[in-house]
């Protein structure tokens, strides 16, 4: 019998049971860091951004270190912003169980975590690709973790940036394989930003208690009735369907896109018209989960370019 065999076959300690779980809970927990539902998104975005920009395969080794240096770089965005905000995690329901607010991660952890992440995505997209697309993906940080996470505690118009923040992956798939800037282009930052007013509208007033018991100032605190919210969530779904529908006019993206995108949008819009006519957690929540759909399911038909 082998060694291999032999020391497989013995019996571990409690304490040996302990540090390897211990151990993959700090995996999990740095994991948790980044978001990783957000940052999917983010991939998605960045990766249709880098086919609409050629409306072709993008080279693969370039298509992969924009992948990785985007990843990177939202993570240490993400942990940069827990860091920040970990005051107000521990009085939100919704946050309180992170690993910084809840005590798995120290504050030290996740900010070296956090500190490499950033350089190492910059960096990547820098060395690997072009300085233009690392100059997009440290202004996507800048504006996330130096400019948006503080406004929440100031303006309602953290909302406004955060936005802008959310749809910068689209430039940096853009230039990240150096094609051309389009209308398409234009039109999938447009679709990217003005999505996340509805989704987050609906989000603001669901935890609307808990962000006001952390001391941010979102619209849904700032105006308690939530006609405000309401109203930003309509125009701003209205005025997507047809920036939405601007691929296709433009010839970079067939009928079915056409049909999927306004069929899709009428469907936000419908939602988003009852959550600002009723103004209760049920037409919120029916409004967030029409925006989860709404936007991957567009990004993946528009990946399939004029043969959609």
């Amino acid at each position: 019998m082998s060694a291999g065999v032999l020391i497989h076959d013995e019996p571990r300690s409690a304490d040996v049971d302990d540090q390897i779980v211990t151990s993959w809970g700090h995996w999990s927990d740095y994991l948790e860091l980044t978001k990783p539902r957000i940052a999917i998104l983010e991939l998605i975005t960045v990766a249709l951004s880098a086919f609409a920009a050629r409306w072709m395969l993008p080279d693969a080794a370039r298509l992969a270190w924009l992948m990785l240096g985007t990843a990177l770089t939202a993570a240490g965005a993400s942990a940069w912003n827990q860091w920040l905000e970990v005051a107000g995690d521990r009085r939100m329901r919704r946050t309180a169980d992170r690993p910084l607010p809840a005590g798995r991660l120290t504050s030290r952890q996740v900010a070296v975590f956090g500190g490499l992440t950033t350089v190492a995505g910059v960096l990547v997209l820098a060395v690997f690709l072009n300085p233009l697309t690392a100059v997009f993906g440290f202004a996507t940080w800048f504006l996330y973790v130096v400019i948006y996470t503080p406004m929440k505690r100031r303006t309602p118009f953290n909302t406004v940036v955060g936005a802008v923040a959310g749809a910068m992956p689209v430039l940096m798939g853009w230039a990240g394989v150096e094609g051309r800037f389009t209308l398409s282009t234009a039109a999938l930052f447009m679709i990217v930003f003005l999505w996340q007013f509805p989704h987050f509208m609906a989000i603001a007033w669901i935890y609307r208690r808990q962000y006001a018991r952390a001391g941010l100032q979102m619209l849904t605190v700032v105006d308690p009735t939530g006609r405000r919210a309401g109203a930003q969530a309509v125009i701003t779904a209205l005025v997507l369907i047809p920036i939405s529908l601007l691929p296709a006019v433009v010839d970079c993206a067939g009928p079915l896109y056409f049909a999927w995108a306004l069929s899709l949008g009428a469907a936000q819009l419908t939602c988003a018209i009852r959550f600002m006519s009723r103004l209760d957690e049920d037409s919120a929540r029916t409004l967030l989960r029409a925006s989860v759909i709404y936007l991957p399911s567009l990004l993946l038909m528009l990946m399939l370019g004029p043969y959609s």
